[in-house]
């Protein structure tokens, strides 16, 4: 079991993080080669089943699902299983990315292939590269962290641009309008930066939108209908 300060362990084992981290990323190259198209959904950990947006994400995955995507998640409760719920739902490929954690995070019960991580930063360059886009659910800090390295790696051109889409205009409508007024407007982010991504309610719209985007630009590889 992984200490509950890591970093501070491998200050004293360096010669050991080498190996590790290239253990992580041949796992993560290994075990997914092949599953794209895919689209990572994003969110929080915390919602229930009968929450609405547990429902919104579900649908969302489903409607993806039905048009050829894997689904990718962070594998845990909440958002991610109902992700992986609609995946598997609508009969397509529902994969979790797990993360070694102090306190323990159970895969959730419709994963179908999992992955568990040691590091963050492997994990997150997983979901980035082998991901057609993102779906963006409410939810905490980890789910700030994992826009917010989107839009700059996207911004930065350290990877081509791709759908982002946020959903649930009341939990984003205030973030949005914070990087509107407060750091466009004290130049800190350019106009552009705020056509990085979409907000939308309508999972219809934005699966179709994924598809509509993918066949315009990785054509060469095929999705099934």
């Amino acid at each position: 079991m992984p200490s509950e300060y890591e970093i501070n362990e491998l200050a004293k084992e360096e010669s050991w993080l080498m190996f590790r981290i290239i253990g992580d990323l041949v796992e993560g190259f290994d075990k997914l080669s092949g599953v794209e198209p895919a689209v990572t959904i994003y969110g929080s950990s915390r919602l229930k089943a009968d929450d609405e947006l547990y429902v919104l994400s579900e649908e969302i995955a489903y409607r993806l699902g039905q048009l050829g995507f894997s689904i990718i998640t962070g594998g845990g409760p909440g958002v991610m299983e109902a992700a992986n719920k609609g995946a598997t739902e609508a009969s397509g490929n529902s994969i979790g990315l797990n993360i070694d954690l102090p306190m323990e995070q159970k895969p959730n019960e419709y994963v179908q292939k999992l992955i568990s991580f040691r590091y963050f930063f492997i994990r997150k360059f997983i979901f980035v590269k082998h991901s057609t886009a993102f779906v963006v659910m409410p939810g905490g800090f980890g789910t700030m962290d994992e826009f917010f390295e989107s839009m700059t790696l996207i911004q930065t051109k350290r990877i081509e641009r791709f759908p982002v889409f946020l959903m649930g205009t009341d939990y984003w409508s205030g973030l949005l309008d914070w990087l509107q007024n407060v750091m466009l407007k004290n130049g800190c982010i350019s106009e552009e930066d705020l056509r990085l991504y979409k907000l939308s309610d309508d999972p219809e719209q934005v699966a179709l939108d994924i598809r509509r985007w993918y066949d315009e630009n990785q054509s060469d590889v095929p999705v099934s209908s």
